[in-house]
């Protein structure tokens, strides 16, 4: 392993990750690992890659749009994993891994013959990131698993949307993501009881679980109280005031429900003596008068410009705002002091927008170092370096279509 005494590009700048995932679940964890400094080696399939590089937004013609975000900060080589020399090529290189990460079917490594005992005995401080749609284990752990079968399962897309409507998706990847930011937490777990073992072991995330952990006291509520939570459009039931309210152009959210934050917007309002009202007193109330109440404040944004509400709404300490779409967040002053968007340069679009490492450390902030890869750009360097295979080597596991 690597020695490193100072970190320079992250808090995780001595750590090595071979990522194995496609599309997203498991490339977006060796995203968050990568925003943070480790070194990621991303192993693709010779000639086709990750698909991931041809999904998303595009230009006709042109690269994904999508591609790189999630595989910035990583190296890529080729390695087709499916014959055995592939097999043996990953081999070596796990002896100088910190982690392994994989999204593929459970089961699939094993076929390979990559299991994790396997792949334990050649480096016991291993840690295998594992991320799948139900989880390594159970009836129904070798069934095909994606995100959004993970979000019906894990219980979101039955509260998303409106009342009115089917179930919904939230617009994003959201189990992906999710799944991949607890296995993403659950490899930091494993690291830190690393260090104090010397052992590796494996993080078993799954898309429902991770979903499942979302969702609040939703199973409890069920458990004891018999509710079942529906789909309730832009508000929480028995939350009150809080949702989107009209303007005179527009829409703002205004968030209101705990009990002094709601005097405060009575006195914004004008109306003071709302807050005494036994029918708004408190939280309970509020809520079971829910519906009157937003309709009541509508009533009083309708009658004012946005740029007034939100005034009035920071006069008094009143939690409100836009709902932003990439133009707004581009223009906005909170994000350009906090660099929550910057520019990367990239091969084949000169300058690309994107968000930026999230969370910020104070001591050892994570970065975007580089951009996302070419297929196999760093074939010669990792196989050369890190191996140490001469070029004649490398140019002879080419020719077989291993690399």
């Amino acid at each position: 392993m690597r020695q490193m005494i100072e970190f320079q590009h992250g808090a995780l700048s001595d750590l090595r990750v071979l990522e194995l995932g496609t599309l997203l679940a498991g490339p977006f964890c060796g995203q968050l690992l990568g925003d943070m400094g480790a070194e990621v080696i991303k192993i693709e399939p010779p000639k086709q890659g990750d698909p991931m590089r041809v999904w998303g937004r595009q230009k006709h013609g042109e690269p994904s749009l999508w591609w790189p975000v999630v595989a910035r900060n990583k190296k890529s080589i080729t390695l087709d994993l499916r014959q055995p020399a592939g097999q043996q090529v990953l081999k070596e290189l796990i002896g100088k891994a910190d982690f392994l990460l994989e999204n593929f079917r459970p089961g699939t490594m094993e076929k390979w013959g990559l299991d994790y005992e396997t792949l334990a005995s050649i480096n016991p401080r291993l840690i295998m990131i594992r991320v799948s749609g139900y989880g390594q284990t159970g009836p129904y752990a070798h069934r095909a698993g994606f995100g959004a079968v993970g979000e019906a399962m894990g219980g979101l897309r039955y509260v998303v949307g409106d009342p009115s409507t089917p179930p919904s998706r939230v617009g994003i990847s959201i189990g992906d993501s999710l799944a991949a930011t607890f296995a993403c937490l659950g490899a930091l777990s494993a690291l830190h009881y690393r260090e104090r073992t010397g052992k590796g072991q494996v993080v078993d995330s799954a898309i429902y679980e991770a979903v499942l952990a979302m969702m609040e006291s939703l199973i409890t509520e069920y458990d004891k109280a018999g509710y079942i939570r529906e789909r309730t459009g832009a508000i929480l039931p028995n939350v009150a005031p809080s949702n989107v309210y009209p303007t005179q152009e527009g829409w703002v959210l205004i968030a209101a429900n705990q009990d002094t934050v709601f005097k405060r917007l009575c006195e914004a309002m004008g109306e003071p003596e709302l807050a005494q009202r036994p029918e708004y007193l408190n939280h309970q109330a509020r809520g079971a008068h829910q519906r009157e109440l937003d309709e009541r404040i509508a009533k009083w944004t309708a009658d004012l410009s946005t740029e007034k509400v939100l005034e009035l709404m920071e006069r008094h300490g009143v939690p409100a705002g836009l709902i932003y779409r990439p133009p707004d967040m581009l223009k906005d002053p909170q994000f350009a002091a906090r660099h929550a968007i910057v520019s990367v340069k990239h091969p084949a679009f000169g300058e690309l927008k994107m968000q930026n490492v999230a969370p910020k450390l104070s001591a050892t902030p994570g970065g975007i170092r580089a951009p996302a890869p070419e297929l196999g750009q760093h074939n010669e360097e990792v196989y050369g370096r890190l191996m140490q295979l001469a070029p004649e080597r490398i140019a002879e596991l080419a020719a077989q279509g291993v690399i």
